[in-house]
């Protein structure tokens, strides 16, 4: 991001000019940032879907969760596995 010029040495209508380049600009991000969002939200429905049908199928990520060694793991009773 660049730093802001000398305040005192722009022009009233410099001035007009920078805050429409920058509002410009802000715009472009905001318009961004939702295609982004929107994007972010089509993957997640598809991830929540397929694992909705593996879980279905007896295979979902939490069949292959052992239970009692995570609670000790939660509990501090036990290290966690090893990466």
């Amino acid at each position: 991001m660049e730093p802001l010029p000398d305040l005192a040495a722009l022009s009233d209508e410099q001035l007009k000019s920078l805050i429409d380049d920058l509002q410009q600009e802000e715009q472009e991000v905001s318009y961004r940032r939702r295609l982004l969002h929107g994007k972010i939200d089509i993957l997640r429905a598809e991830l929540v879907s397929r694992l909705q049908k593996q879980e279905g199928a007896g295979e979902g990520p939490l069949s292959e969760v052992d239970v009692d060694k995570l609670a000790a793991i939660l509990a501090g009773k036990a290290a966690p596995p090893e990466a």
